[in-house]
């Protein structure tokens, strides 16, 4: 099934479709003035850890966790972090922030001799773990999604989150197929992380 062509507005928001939604997070604040916008982020997400398919990254992304529903979200109810965009199994696509502003993906981080990763790139997460492979659905997805943000902004690299932290962060983890994304979306080698 081909995916509804992905389009960015003036103002940095998808185009809503039946498999694109607009969530709107308080999580994000302004970039500096005059940055560029140069490195695209890939991470991965699952609420409560290890599944799928539920209310809670939205919730989380938009402050409305219940601490008391699961155990792990006792742990979190502190957090006040969102992404530009969550891709689900299936593929939906749903925009927290938008790509013009700053949204609070990446956390201490740093890349190219740059702290605050943040302040210059574009988050992605992925429904997913460590421990078993992404949809091809999501590599679809993620793909165009990608091409439509290089066309935007002038980005020159791609990383996952466990290269811009490494000392805290492990996603988009093993299982995140760099090859098949890169032949996908049309990253040059020298845009991508390195083979492990």
């Amino acid at each position: 099934m081909a995916l509804p062509l992905l389009q960015l507005d003036r103002h940095g928001w998808l185009k809503p479709t039946d498999n694109i939604r607009l969530v709107p997070s308080p999580n994000f604040d302004q970039r500096h003035k005059n940055e560029t916008v140069s490195l695209l982020v890939i991470h991965n997400i699952s609420l409560p850890p290890y599944q799928y398919g539920g209310p809670y990254i939205e919730q989380l992304f938009t402050n409305r966790l219940n601490p008391h529903v699961h155990p792990f979200f006792e742990d979190i109810k502190h957090l006040r972090v969102s992404a530009h965009f969550l891709i689900r199994r299936n593929g939906e696509t749903i925009q927290f922030v938008s790509t013009d502003n700053r949204a609070w993906h990446a956390g201490v981080s740093r890349f190219n001799g740059r702290e605050s990763c943040n302040d210059f790139s574009i988050g992605i997460e992925l429904e997913g773990c460590d421990f078993e492979p992404f949809m091809p659905e999501q590599y679809e997805t993620l793909s165009q999604l990608s091409k439509v943000l290089r066309a935007r902004y002038t980005l020159r690299a791609v990383r996952g989150h466990e290269h811009i932290a490494p000392d805290r962060k492990t996603d988009p983890g093993p299982y995140f197929d760099w090859k098949q994304y890169q032949k996908e979306s049309g990253w040059t080698k020298r845009e991508m992380p390195e083979p492990q």
